[in-house]
């Protein structure tokens, strides 16, 4: 009864192609919780190409090789995705649907990890989230990729609570081996500090789905705490764990608060504790917040395999804000944001996914045909940022 008349006060609330840029590094956006320093400008000259469309509410994508991707669509299709000699096409067939994923809201058929040695096992990761005897649930599954079929499916982890909203959900391999995954509060804000229960929580755990001996809480997956909804991890090359999360949406708080966070073992992150600007002992500050919401739904630490002045910039997709988000940090400071910018500002709608490339190009999707967004031709796409061509 209360999970229900909060998901309709959470309802209540929200009521109320190729392009060529010339990106200017920096001067940045400023952020309220970043110091910009003037460090003189450069220029990078980029195309954003559309790779495929036609898509429906695309949330993850993986590489199987070079010219092949998968791609999970919200209610319930992993979509083959491949380049041949009329460019990348999506298969017909797609290699799986999963039946009992759950879509009345904001989830259902989320992201998509391969095991570090896919070359290998084929092993692939999926989150869904599905419902059980009345409640929602959240579930991991692993299965081996046939080529045309997903086989040998395998429950990894399930029972992490859930809702229409706020149910996480990103997987990520660390360069540990270890499989991360974030979950959100499931509507239920005090799950989030509760260390019986796997909401508001960054999930860490082998492949076979055990609790590493080495975690912070004995016997247990929970990686850190105090999380409202992550929807990002990605690493730097120096190891360092970066998550965005969306802040509050008036239900529960005071909206906007979205935030950046560099995540360590065991920390506490403070929902719903504080949000926004608020500091409490024991709790660890965001290093970036966004108020109005951008609505974070991704991460991507860039490597800089092509972009070399995008090195360890983190790109998020913006869902509400409508953008592509590049943040980038101190050099010298992992918990210090130097600058940022806000790229493509209502040009593709809402962005959600973003990744890098075997080619090391940036590839990010739309959203726009979630129920939120105005549907454009040919949504919802796939995009990549590449080298202009002099």
């Amino acid at each position: 009864m209360i999970r229900a008349l909060l998901v309709l006060m959470f309802a209540a609330a929200i009521l109320f192609s190729a392009s060529v840029y010339w990106l200017k590094l920096p001067p940045f956006y400023q952020n309220k919780t970043a110091t910009i320093e003037p460090m003189g400008e450069r220029e990078v000259a980029y195309t954003v190409e559309e790779v495929v469309g036609g898509l429906e509410v695309p949330w993850g994508i993986v590489f199987t090789s070079d010219s092949r991707m998968l791609v999970s669509e919200r209610p319930g299709r992993i979509r083959m995705v491949e380049n041949g000699s009329a460019g990348w096409r999506i298969a017909a067939k797609p290699l799986h649907i999963f039946p009992e994923v759950s879509t009345g809201g904001e989830e259902g058929l989320m992201s998509l990890a391969l095991h570090p040695n896919y070359a290998q096992n084929k092993f692939v990761y999926a989150s869904y989230a599905y419902e059980r005897s009345g409640d929602m649930f959240v579930k991991i599954v692993r299965f081996t990729d046939a080529g045309e079929s997903a086989e040998n499916i395998t429950t990894i982890i399930d029972n992490i609570p859930a809702a229409q909203y706020h149910a996480g959900c990103e997987l990520s391999f660390g360069p540990d081996g270890k499989l991360y995954i974030t979950t959100g509060d499931a509507i239920d804000r005090d799950l989030a500090q509760d260390m019986d229960s796997l909401a508001g929580k960054i999930l860490r755990i082998n492949d076979d789905g055990s609790v590493p001996s080495d975690n912070p809480f004995s016997g247990s997956p929970i990686w850190s705490y105090g999380h409202r909804n992550p929807q990002g991890i990605s690493w730097d090359g120096e190891g360092n764990l970066y998550s965005t999360e969306h802040g509050p949406s008036g239900f529960d708080g005071a909206g906007g608060g979205d935030e950046v966070n560099r995540i360590v073992k065991g920390g506490n992150y403070g929902w719903p504790l504080v949000s926004h600007e608020k500091t409490r002992e024991g709790t660890i500050a965001s290093i970036a917040l966004y108020t109005p919401a951008e609505a974070p739904a991704s991460a991507l630490v860039y490597s800089g395999k092509v972009f070399p002045q995008f090195k360890n910039n983190l790109f998020f997709g913006a869902l509400r804000g409508e953008g592509l988000w590049r943040v980038q940090f101190d050099p010298s400071n992992p918990d210090s944001v130097r600058g940022q910018e806000k790229l493509f500002d209502g040009e593709y709608g809402r962005i959600r996914e973003v990744t890098e490339g075997r080619d090391g190009f940036i590839y990010f999707t739309t959203s726009n045909r979630d129920g939120r967004g105005s549907a454009a031709r040919n949504d919802d796409r796939v995009f990549r940022i590449i080298p202009r061509e002099e």
